[in-house]
């Protein structure tokens, strides 16, 4: 029953967050990009610190080694960020310009894997760019995967520790999840010029979220005293994004008006994790 729902979680959370980032890229709701921002954020900080901390602490392991996990995770996860910055700095002549600030989990060291070999070695301008632009989207998709293969884990370590906390971590990754895609998108779009193309090879890294999950189901269950510590990992990797990708976009210098519906949408994004929290909770 748990693997199911583990799967059920991975899929909706993976594949869903890029078809509804689609939606909202080549849809009538593109405008509202800032607006999915406020709400994930407010949706990763509720996760982390109203759910995955409080049931990381009720467990038997001691307050400083829960506490000495979340500051590693934190550093471990920004380290990632400075791994992906670095190798797009030497390795990639220009910018993408897509957005790529939201990721966390194993982005940047799935981006500097696929981006580590040869763009130094063609002479021709136009081979060298071309060939740029190609890796550009191997980067995004190979630093998808790994990200969403972490998620999957996340999840199922979620979901052994309560179904209730399954739930709100499949849907806190999904609305982390959506803005992130909608910059993956555009760039594979960019790259082929076809939405269908760009939306399938997005979709194809965020099944792999579901492989995760049941490598988490194996892994987790054999570990099981060191649940506490992945559920610490995974608020700091909430944690993370939420403060050092999301947050930093939306302080920009805003009308009074603008700032108000930001102000709405992040605690929209709080809000919506306490009513699953409690129409789950009924149900528990």
């Amino acid at each position: 029953m748990t693997l199911l729902a583990i799967l059920v979680g991975t899929l909706v959370a993976g594949i869903g967050s890029v078809w509804l980032a689609a939606w909202l890229s080549f849809g009538v709701l593109s405008r509202y990009t800032q607006h999915m921002l406020s709400l994930a954020a407010g949706a990763l900080l509720a996760t982390a610190f109203l759910h995955l901390l409080p049931e990381a602490f009720e467990s038997e392991a001691g307050a400083h080694e829960l506490f000495l996990t979340l500051l590693i995770g934190l550093v471990f996860f920004f380290l990632l960020d400075k791994a992906e910055l670095w190798h797009h700095g030497h390795e990639h002549g220009h910018d993408h310009g897509h957005g790529h600030g939201h990721h966390g989990h194993g982005h940047g060291h799935g981006d500097a894997q696929a981006s580590s070999h040869g763009h130094e070695a063609h002479g021709q301008p136009h081979a060298h760019h071309a060939e740029e632009k190609l890796s550009g989207q191997w980067a995004v998709l190979a630093g998808d995967s790994v990200h969403c293969f972490g998620d999957g884990i996340l999840i199922a370590s979620a979901f052994i520790a309560d179904m209730r906390l399954g739930v709100i971590a499949a849907l806190a990754v999904l609305a982390h999840e959506v803005p992130h895609h909608m910059g993956d998108l555009a760039v594979l779009r960019q790259g082929s010029g076809s939405r269908q193309a760009a939306i399938v090879k997005v979709s194809m890294a965020g099944a792999i979220t579901a492989l995760g999950g049941a490598v988490g189901y194996v892994l987790v269950d054999a570990l099981r005293d060191w649940l506490p510590y992945f559920l610490v990992v995974a608020s700091s990797s909430f944690v993370y994004v939420a403060l050092a990708d999301l947050i930093p976009q939306l302080q920009k210098r805003l009308s009074a008006r603008e700032t108000a519906a930001q102000i709405l949408w992040l605690g929209m994004g709080m809000g919506m994790v306490l009513i699953v929290s409690a129409l789950a909770g009924h149900q528990h």
